[in-house]
């Protein structure tokens, strides 16, 4: 067994809190591949809604159809550990600023319009920058717009407005509501829009952040379905696997095109998604069936995918068992521009670039998680927690074996610890005090 080190000895080794902050701000992209990447590359982050891990076929599930993501996989590099927040808003927060929700979450629906995004980073590295999807920050006009968040393009539901994000969607394009949108489909459009806009800038660096509106429910039949042929859209989970079929032809729409134009080798693809599945979906992962645990601080709730795929660049097939989290995306982002983040941008985020590379990297050896998303009362409690690849300790001071036990039915008291167990606890409990 390893010696036991104190408190403080573990902040400093680990580099907690403002420490961490400082990582990306000195990642400057190095080469990739044999040498140095012949120009900065394009970057594109698709970050599906309610769609946990199992719902990949890359992940060993056997639910759904997603050819694509699974080839994705298959010739990039799959994380097996990546950890969103529980809830939507939350994540986006989070994935958008490189920082914690402790720091910098609000309210549900909203983004402190101080904060700096990875599309400022982007922007100030001279590339052209785009969001499509869900936006779902704007809040009731004290949030933040998507100019604001450093966006020169955008094809949105729900800024100001919410309507419908399927069928006949309400959908507002750079400041401008759509209209001739009836019989279109939300999914359909913002991929048309993302289209476009890789063809208007394919001479020049672009950033394409894409959150999606697929996999959210209401879970309504999909262009592909018999029942939207037939005009019948009432929603039933049934349609969910069509939904998540559609979700994969989606992003196979946006590779051809890379491929189209000549851009898939210098192109970065970055696939996730902002929590688990709805609890109402059950999918099988083999022969196990997993219920979705949307909202709920467990791996069911927490566990996301995370493809990466830059054909050339990125080892194929690789599977990478390191800790990721969404603060982590900030670094990587602005590494893979070749871009050092401003020394005053203050984040908790730890870039997993050298590991897209083949490297080693700097691995995280736990993850914090602050999650208080001010919903209706008595649904949505605070969370706070640390974690590492095995074991899981609550501000509550709740102790869970993550492993053995994912759904946290059984916590491990302190007398049911052995040495190996008490000792992570005091570590874990040592990440959880500085955090305060």
């Amino acid at each position: 067994m390893k010696a036991r080190i104190n408190r403080r000895q573990f902040v400093k080794a680990t580099g907690l809190g403002a420490a961490v902050l400082a990582m990306g701000g000195s990642l400057k992209a190095k080469g990739f591949g044999d040498g140095q990447a012949p120009k900065k590359p394009n970057i594109i982050l698709i970050m599906a809604d309610d769609l946990g891990y199992e719902c990949l076929g890359c992940y060993g599930g056997t639910s759904y159809k997603t050819p694509v993501l699974d080839e994705l996989a298959a010739t990039g590099m799959r994380f097996e550990h990546c950890y969103s927040q529980p809830l939507c808003t939350p994540s986006r927060v989070q994935i958008m600023t490189g920082r914690y929700n402790s720091r910098n979450y609000t309210v549900f629906g909203s983004l402190d319009p101080k904060e700096k995004t990875f599309a400022h980073v982007m922007k100030k590295s001279d590339y052209a920058t785009c969001v499509a999807g869900k936006w779902q920050l704007y809040g009731g006009g004290d949030g933040t717009s998507p100019e604001q968040a450093g966006f020169d393009e955008y094809c949105l539901w729900q800024v100001k407005d919410r309507g419908s994000r399927y069928s006949d969607p309400t959908v507002l394009e750079n400041g401008t509501l759509r209209k001739n949108i009836k019989g279109k489909y939300g999914p359909d459009i913002f991929c048309d829009f993302i289209s476009d806009f890789i063809e208007r800038h394919k001479g020049r660096p672009f950033f394409v952040y894409y959150p999606m509106a697929l996999t959210h429910g209401p879970f309504e039949p999909t262009p592909d379905s018999r029942e939207w042929r037939e005009g019948k859209h009432k929603a039933n989970k049934k349609f969910f696997a069509d939904m998540v079929t559609y979700m994969d032809k989606i992003v196979d729409r946006i590779i051809r095109k890379l491929d189209q134009l000549g851009l898939r080798e210098n192109t970065l693809i970055l696939f996730t998604s902002d929590n688990g599945t709805p609890r109402g979906i059950t999918s099988r992962l083999g022969n196990v069936s997993i219920q979705g645990g949307k909202g709920l601080t467990t791996d069911a709730g927490t566990h996301a995918p995370l493809i990466a795929n830059w054909k050339r660049m990125i080892p194929a097939g690789k599977v990478c068992g390191d800790l990721v989290d969404f603060s982590d995306f900030m670094p990587t982002l602005a590494g893979a521009a070749g871009t050092n983040l401003p020394p005053d941008m203050k984040i908790d985020g730890r870039s997993f670039l050298p590991q897209l590379r083949g490297e080693k990297g700097n691995p995280r050896e736990w993850i914090f998680c602050y999650y208080e998303p001010n919903m209706k009362k008595g649904k949505w409690g605070q969370k706070i927690f640390v974690r590492d690849m095995k074991y899981k300790l609550y501000h509550t001071g709740e102790f869970f074996d993550v492993q053995t036990d994912p759904l946290e039915a059984n916590p491990i008291g302190t007398g049911k610890r052995d040495k190996d167990a008490s000792a992570i606890a005091e570590r874990l409990q040592a990440v959880l005090d500085s955090m305060k």
